[in-house]
């Protein structure tokens, strides 16, 4: 057996990135950015009111309590910075362009008006709530970085610096093959049937991702279905295949066999790890990766998380996921010789101090404690009072 961390370097070293393509913004939620964004303007684009008062050309560092001030004029938001260059005061709205030569700004609360006149009940500072042009960004600083996936903050500040279209790490394109003709859709069950949760599992994570799924198909053990699954997948231009079940050691583990007669070269087979052992990665020459999970549901579950979304991050360009050091709330041991991955949920200890302790009960076939932890954990041997933490879902890593 090949040890985890070599496994995942072989991997890695198969793995191609993918080339960019130019979307709209507001298309571009949950893309990953393949070139930096500078920024095109400066946020704010003018100094402008923090909030709605009187703005005026102080006369010196301070305006005293009790000062009065004729009104100008009336300045909105949407108006220009000309119109007044004889007045010393005017009325202004939050978010509006300050005039030209004026500098400060004088909440409505702190003010008694009179007409056309305004007195300011206590002393003031010279320039207090202004917003500075630039404050937020200046013009060509960098906005977002490469590598950042696009969020709703992310759009946000796209938006407001007025960018139509951005580069973007191209969808990779995956097929879902689950085997075992004991597998059915939900609906009634024969004898000795069960409901299909890997494909589901599989296309809801990898959607969440931002992969494009171009199928998920399920195939019996026997006949050549799951050739033409692959084939399918190969026609279609599938960067990733991902297949469960079959790829042990059995009569019917027929998916290290079915590759190689379909032209793949399998880098690994059996990985020392646990759950997941029986795992297996191929490639097809100028083709996609495939990574052939065990069927055991946690199994899966890990295999998609440690394997198959660091294919993922390399397609889309991105470096190494780092995990967390976290404190255990109580050592466990495991194997030796096995690298372990365990759900683990987060907990205080007596101090109040945050730990983290490993779900009750897990095992390869119960799904149950996976809906209910809160990160993964990985550690060689044992699980002692530390371990590498792992966010649950791998669409939430930075």
């Amino acid at each position: 057996m090949i040890s985890y961390p070599d496994a995942l370097a072989l991997l890695l070293a198969e793995s191609r990135q993918l080339e960019s393509e130019r979307v709209t913004v507001d298309t571009a939620a949950g893309r990953i950015l393949a070139a930096d964004i500078v920024s095109p303007m400066s946020l704010p684009g003018f100094d402008n009111a923090a909030m709605d008062g009187y703005a005026l050309r102080a006369p010196g560092e301070t305006i005293a309590a009790g000062a009065t001030y004729t009104i100008a004029a009336m300045h909105a938001a949407g108006d220009g910075a000309e119109g007044y260059p004889d007045a010393q005061c005017c009325e202004i709205a939050t978010g509006a362009r300050m005039p030209a030569g004026f500098d400060t700004v004088v909440p409505v609360e702190r003010c008694e008006r009179s007409g056309g006149i305004v007195r300011f009940t206590i002393d003031e500072r010279r320039g207090q709530n202004v917003r500075a042009a630039g404050s937020d960004i200046e013009a060509g600083s960098l906005a977002l970085g490469i590598g950042r996936r696009i969020d709703a903050a992310a759009i946000m500040l796209l938006a407001a610096l007025g960018v139509e279209t951005i580069d973007v790490a191209r969808r990779p394109r995956v097929a879902i093959i689950t085997t075992g003709s004991e597998l059915h859709p939900v609906g009634p069950l024969p004898p000795g049937g069960i409901h299909d949760s890997n494909g589901p599992f599989l296309a809801a994570s990898l959607v969440r991702w931002g992969a494009e799924l171009l199928f998920r198909r399920r195939v019996p053990d026997i006949g050549d279905a799951f050739h033409e699954a692959v084939r399918n997948a190969l026609q279609a231009g599938a960067d990733l295949i991902v297949t469960t079940g079959a790829v042990s050691a059995g009569r019917f583990d027929f998916v290290p066999s079915a590759l190689a007669s379909l032209g793949a070269t399998t880098l690994f087979h059996k990985v020392a790890m646990r759950p997941g052992k029986p795992l297996l990665a191929a490639r097809f020459d100028h083709g996609p990766m495939v990574v052939s999970l065990p069927g055991n549901p946690i199994a899966v579950a890990v295999g998609y998380r440690f394997f198959v979304a660091p294919v993922l991050r390399a397609m889309a360009g991105l470096g190494a996921e780092r995990s967390q050091r976290v404190r255990v709330s109580e050592s466990v041991g495991m194997r030796e010789g096995m690298h372990h991955f365990a759900l683990g949920q987060r907990v205080s200890d007596v101090d109040g101090l945050e730990a983290i302790r490993l779900m009750r009960a897990q095992a390869a076939y119960r799904i149950v404690p996976f809906t209910q932890a809160d990160v993964w954990l990985s550690a060689a041997d044992a699980f002692g009072d530390t371990a590498d933490a792992w966010p649950l879902d791998p669409a939430d890593a930075p």
